[in-house]
């Protein structure tokens, strides 16, 4: 459906550059349901016997070892099941979202760049044809030193001050510098769609764009035990208009894809690794528009560790865990179908948000409307694992 590449040459795109410790979901017809996967050299190993869940997995002690040495019943050719997940191929073993129960959450406005465009949006009422002017305007004002400003500090008090006095002050600008970040939460549990699959944008929407962000997995004790890629699909014309729209510009049928692993933190690669890394987006329209960016993780205004606190701990408890999107500072102005108007997508866009330490996630919109329907929900889960013994 979305690559004419070759099953090796699928899979070598698919996976980190340099292997590591991963860990999935696949789709098994057999059991008419999904199972824990490890990535075992050209192998899938199935872990569900000994954990029927990912959330179950990453609140394991031994969780490296347990994923490094386990060799469960069954097992997969990843080949075979990377290039059934891209052709679509609904009776054969494939690829899903690699998490099941945590929570989905997401941190808004952590780059300098992307909080200036969520100013943008505000004061043009979601309009993208006022945006040029007012993108002018902002960036004038407080482009360049804003984006050295560490949030929460005394230095961001005074700049807030600042443009308060210039009638520039914004809520994206209060959570973006400001001493607490923006934390919402993303999708509902098991509503996160893999690599392969479709993503959706509402039928009505005329101004929206992908958000290429790295996304950290926690456990239920606040614990950061690995990280993958994810597309925090949103609509800007909804938010633009107005912040209560949050919602529906972020929550609709296939909104959020994560995948295509969970690469798990160890001595090849850390959380310091991961803070480090450059997201590549790559959009080509079936109309042959192309559009490139990259949004380097180490411009973020906080640390992982600061957004996990705001989201975990006395104040807020998540017994399955959770992941957490960490914010991208990618917010396309090109150009697309009238001067001006900058980019919003089209129908069969392919999607891909990559990099060599986690991989590529790749999707192909559509709209909400006509996205795959989401019928697989927690009771689907527990009745299916149920089905198949693996309740304990």
């Amino acid at each position: 459906m979305l690559s004419t590449q070759t099953p090796a040459e699928l899979t070598a795109a698919t996976l980190p550059s340099d292997g590591g410790v991963l860990v999935g979901r696949l789709f098994d017809p057999e059991q008419a349901g999904p199972c824990v996967v490890a990535v075992h050299g050209d192998r899938l190993v199935d872990l569900t016997d000994a954990v029927p869940t990912v959330s179950e997995l990453f609140e394991r002690d031994d969780l490296l070892e347990f994923v490094r040495s386990h060799e469960g019943g069954r097992e997969w050719a990843l080949e075979d099941v990377v290039a059934a997940t891209f052709a679509g191929a609904s009776g054969r073993p494939r690829l899903l979202s690699p998490i099941d129960l945590q929570v989905i959450k997401a941190a808004g406005v952590t780059f300098a760049t992307s909080m200036l465009e969520r100013v943008i949006e505000e004061r043009t009422k979601g309009d993208p044809t006022a945006a040029a002017a007012v993108r002018e305007r902002v960036q004038g004002a407080v482009g360049g030193a804003i984006a050295s400003v560490k949030a929460g500090s005394a230095e961001a008090a005074r700049v807030k001050q600042v443009l308060i006095e210039e009638g520039l002050w914004s809520q994206y600008l209060e959570v973006g510098i400001g001493p607490d970040p923006e934390i919402f939460s993303k999708a509902p549990v098991l509503s996160s769609v893999g690599t392969g699959a479709q993503i959706g944008v509402l039928e009505r929407s005329t101004w929206n764009n992908p958000e290429p962000e790295v996304v950290l997995a926690v456990t239920s004790a606040g614990r950061i035990v690995g990280a993958t890629l994810g597309n925090d699909v949103n609509l800007r014309d909804f938010e633009g208009r107005s912040a209560l729209l949050l919602a529906e510009a972020k929550d609709n049928n296939a909104s959020c894809a994560i995948g295509p692993f969970i690469r798990l933190f160890d001595a090849s690669f850390t959380i310091d690794e991961a803070r480090a890394v450059d997201v590549s987006l790559e959009i080509t329209g079936d109309d042959g528009f192309e559009l490139q960016g990259v949004s380097s993780v180490r411009a973020m205004s906080r640390s992982f560790e600061e957004l996990v606190a705001h989201a975990v701990g006395r104040h807020h408890s998540y017994p399955d865990g959770f992941v957490l999107f960490t914010g991208t500072m990618f917010a396309p102005t090109q150009d697309r179908d009238e001067p001006g108007n900058g980019f919003t997508h089209h129908r069969g866009d392919r999607v891909v948000i990559a990099t060599p330490q986690l991989g590529a996630l790749v999707n192909e919109v559509t709209t909400a409307e006509d996205a795959e329907d989401w019928s697989f929900g927690i009771r689907a889960l527990m009745s299916n694992l149920a089905g198949r013994g693996l309740l304990r």
